[in-house]
């Protein structure tokens, strides 16, 4: 039996859609006649999910919050003893978003099916990543499935509080940013124009800031669609540029070279990957997949070679940390905690300290920096501003010197 999307019509033609449970299209088309009404279309879910995914969409996947959730309430129902089919129906029945409702009764589909719940995640790969679907194969092949599930709904909603803390803490500078561009731009489009026509009308000769500012204003009024085209256009040229290999690489070695950034890039890359590793070796998984699999986690490409490299190392025989130190790109202290982990046969809690000691260290840099960073807005949105001001009254004084 598997899971189907609709649309149908009624007697009135108004149009419906839906999810279904059954065993073909034909046999969902039977059951949406029973109940008076007439299929217009039939999708199985993991057919229509893979055309979405090889069309043009904006959402490529579930978003952390969503994945973090389902994961939690699976964990709950398997570790109360629900079967895993009826763990899943109760899960989609809760959701209210229909994509999502609709993968999770695809998964429950393959299940019913006889095929493994690590299976079944696999024919949504934009929704469940590499290593959602290893550590639940790991789990499932362990019999400790619940267990693993607990893990994975921790993981995945400590992934999702970073993402949010981090969010959160961007969204008064951006937001500063904005209204200090809008205001800036309102004030040279339209308040000083007004001011320019009564210094004109004296035809004496103007200071430069005030030429300066007058020539902005002008250029801002003629060119201000180009400008902003031109923003746009430049952002989505560095955006395509960068997603190709040789000048992504080279741009993230840069990041690797300047003072904070390198810092910063470091301990969030570090954070993820210590993190994932932990799981993985926890569920089960073979180091060298578990290597592998947490190197996609991290962004930074020179960050992830090393990783790849450090997995050819171990499978040659050389321990983990001194695999991973010969890049000089991990922070001294998480080689030294791997290392003290792979001797004392406490890898994964070893790496969970690592993991959450560079949290704190990213959450305390991060926090450094803007209360930097808002001070040093606040004063140059009001140098700005004060130049405007100086540049309209510095012709009035000398108009007062003159009447004088």
């Amino acid at each position: 039996m598997g899971a189907f999307e609709y649309t149908a019509l009624d007697q009135s033609g108004k149009q419906s859609k839906g999810l279904l449970e059954g065993d073909t299209p034909k046999h969902v088309r039977q059951i949406l006649r029973d109940r008076n009404l007439f299929p217009v279309s039939v999708n199985e879910v993991a057919k229509q999910e893979a055309r979405r995914q090889r069309g043009f969409t904006l959402r490529r996947g579930m978003s952390p919050g969503e994945l973090a959730l389902i994961t939690r309430q699976l964990a709950s129902l398997s570790q109360s003893g629900l079967p895993l089919e009826e763990a899943l129906l109760a899960v989609a029945q809760q959701n209210d978003l229909p994509r999502t409702k609709s993968i999770l009764l695809g998964v429950r589909a393959k299940v019913m099916e006889g095929h493994s719940l690590a299976d079944g995640f696999r024919e949504f790969p934009q929704a469940f990543p590499e290593l959602y679907r290893a550590t639940v194969a790991a789990g499932e092949q362990s019999g400790h499935l619940d267990v693993v599930l607990e893990r994975l709904a921790d993981y995945t909603e400590a992934r999702q509080e970073l993402r949010q803390r981090v969010s959160g803490a961007l969204i008064y500078p951006i937001a500063l940013v904005i209204f200090s561009v809008l205001i800036v731009g309102f004030m040279l489009m339209t308040v000083v124009p007004k001011i320019v026509t009564v210094f004109e009308s004296t035809r004496a000769e103007l200071p430069g800031l005030t030429k300066l500012m007058i020539g902005t204003s002008e250029f801002l009024q003629s060119f201000w669609l180009p400008l902003i085209i031109g923003v746009f256009a430049v952002g989505w040229a560095i955006r395509w540029v960068l997603q190709r290999e040789g000048p992504r690489r080279r741009y993230h070695r840069l990041l690797l070279r300047l003072p904070i950034i390198a810092r910063l890039t470091r301990g969030v890359n570090t954070a993820r990957f210590t993190r994932t590793l932990s799981i993985l070796a926890g569920s089960g998984v073979p180091i060298l997949e578990a290597l592998k699999i947490s190197a996609e986690v991290i962004e930074n490409v020179p960050m992830r070679d090393a990783v790849l490299e450090a997995s050819l190392r171990v499978r040659e025989g050389a321990s983990i940390a001194k695999s991973l130190a010969a890049s000089k790109l991990f922070p001294p202290m998480m080689i030294h905690l791997v290392s003290s982990g792979e001797a004392g046969g406490r890898l994964e809690d070893m790496l969970a300290r690592a993991a959450a000691g560079q949290e704190r260290e990213v959450d305390g840099l991060i926090a450094a920096l803007l209360g930097i960073l808002q001070p040093l807005l606040i004063i140059l949105m009001g140098g700005i501003v004060l130049t405007i001001v100086l540049a309209i009254l510095l012709p009035i004084f000398e108009m007062n010197n003159l009447i004088q």
